[in-house]
């Protein structure tokens, strides 16, 4: 990632996009000056990538997929497709110390409020998802909330497989995992993010500095839920939701390309 990163301050481009902590922060130690557009990442501030949503400073701005609530939301609507699971498992990554105490508080609260017990399952190495699966599986936890994470977007076929196996209903952020075979995903819709990062490429290459460029929040999104039918073309439909959240059955989703991708502009 960091030689990448340095090839593009190589090749004196205009601006460099790109996603996820570990290239945001490839980015970030190789050039100082080059604006860099954020498309998709957690919590900017606690890494160090921005002073402030609202204040970025330096020569770094764009998106965050974080939005308050989202794992409250998430396990509302996993009872609500699964009204038997008093007890839920929780797949977590501790490697992730600026998100994943902020998502484990926030569905300990949720699961207070909802009358819910949960089981924390934490894996470091694709070696441990099978044990750790067999844990869930002996404490009797009636589903499984996986939370945002790039290691476990990277293995998410993995997930899907055992979860089957295990016959343990999954939650998840993005509708990746249900391509894969999970059953819900709720979270921001991550095209949206990806087309929104293109207005930030947009007014920096017309002389906005990226420092003065709010990092914005989502605004869009998305409740996809697997198909139980075959795929048939009319099998699906969507519609939308409230003001901005759509529904979409995933016989008919498209696959989100690129989970570190890095994007530039050359000079002219």
């Amino acid at each position: 990632m960091s030689g990448l990163a340095s090839e593009l301050v190589r090749l004196k481009v205009d601006v460099v996009v790109t996603n996820g902590e570990p290239a945001i922060r490839a980015a970030k130690a190789a050039t100082g000056t080059i604006p860099i557009v954020m498309a998709i990442v957690g919590d900017p501030v606690a890494p160090g990538f921005v002073a402030s949503l609202a204040r970025p400073g330096g020569n770094i701005t764009g998106l965050t997929n974080l939005a308050a609530g989202l794992e409250r939301k998430r396990l509302e609507l996993l009872k609500e497709a699964v009204p038997h699971a008093s007890r839920v498992a929780v797949l977590r990554d501790p490697e992730n110390q600026v998100l994943d105490p902020h998502y484990w508080q926030e569905t300990q609260q949720a699961a207070q409020a909802l009358g819910i017990t949960l089981h924390s399952a934490s894996v470091r190495d694709p070696k441990e998802f099978a044990g750790a699966f067999a844990t869930i599986s002996r404490e009797r936890a009636g589903a499984l909330i996986v939370f945002a994470d790039t290691f476990f977007t990277a293995h998410r076929t993995q997930i899907a497989q055992l979860a089957l196996k295990h016959r343990i209903p999954t939650m998840h952020d993005t509708r990746l995992f249900v391509e894969a075979g999970g059953l819900i995903a709720y979270g921001p819709d991550v095209l949206d993010l990806w087309r929104h990062a293109a207005v930030f490429v947009d007014k920096i290459l017309k002389g906005a500095k990226p420092g003065d460029l709010p990092v914005e929040q989502p605004t869009k999104f998305e409740l996809v839920i697997k198909s139980q039918d075959p795929p048939r073309p009319s099998a699906s439909r969507s519609r939308r939701r409230s003001c901005s959240e759509r529904i979409r059955s995933s016989s008919r989703s498209r696959t989100t390309r690129g989970s570190a991708a890095v994007n530039s502009r050359r000079r002219a």
